[in-house]
């Protein structure tokens, strides 16, 4: 038997459920005057910050929404898990799921994808000579791809965070990273030399889910797109 969680008066198997994932941090802040504007309301759970939990109930019974990290909303709407999502364009670039529709720009959490290096290094580099680079990243595929275009090859180190220390300890002279105001860059030496991608979030759908759930999802996405239109227009 599907197991049963149970909403205010109505009781909706778990399975029927329609998910939403939305990213934790700096964007969550940003996506939920919209989900709201949406006409989506979390349980009071959600904004309590010491809860440990991750999947919340809302107003309407038969939706819930999980808080997950940015890079995994799209994994979780790929493999049908979560049915919608919030995701920055950088992560849906280095993934390239083909099961994941983004047919909405929402306009927020704006920043851009760049390569850095020391200032020092910056004053006499150029990158027209560039034939091979060390490059620290949470975005390996992307971060290939671009410089294979141009007939460079990128050596990737994958790391998931702190990517302004590995020139200073001597783990490679460059970065690929989010960069918003820079601050953090000038605060440990470091100078942006190129910009990759300029970054936003997008609402995302499964595309199976878009499929067998054609009428609610797409009822959903003109919510959303109503919101932006109305938040673009304040």
């Amino acid at each position: 038997m599907a197991a049963l969680q149970a909403t205010g008066c109505r009781v909706v198997p778990t399975q029927d459920k329609l998910v939403i994932a939305l990213p934790k941090g700096r964007i969550l802040d940003e996506a939920m005057p919209l989900v709201r504007a949406a006409g989506i309301e979390p349980e009071a759970e959600f904004d309590n910050p010491k809860t440990r939990l991750l999947r919340f109930g809302t107003n309407h019974p038969h939706i819930d929404i999980i808080r997950v990290r940015s890079f995994d909303v799209a994994t979780f709407v790929a493999f049908g898990a979560a049915h919608l999502g919030v995701a920055g364009n950088d992560v849906l670039m280095e993934f390239d799921y083909p099961e994941i529709y983004a047919p909405l720009d929402l306009g927020i959490g704006r920043c851009r994808l760049s390569v850095a290096e020391s200032v020092d290094l910056a004053e006499s580099d150029d990158p027209r000579r560039w034939s091979h680079v060390r490059i620290a990243t949470k975005y390996p595929e992307v971060t290939r791809r671009h410089f294979a275009q141009r007939g460079v090859q990128a050596e990737c180190v994958k790391l998931n965070g702190a990517m302004e220390l590995a020139p200073s300890l001597g783990l490679c002279r460059r970065i690929v990273d989010l960069v918003s105001t820079g601050s953090t860059l000038t605060a440990n030496g470091l100078k942006e030399i190129e910009v990759i991608a300029e970054v936003t979030s997008r609402l995302i759908v499964n595309r199976a889910a878009l499929k067998t759930r054609s009428d609610e999802l797409t009822g959903w996405i003109e919510r959303f797109r109503a919101a932006v239109g109305t938040q673009n227009a304040a």
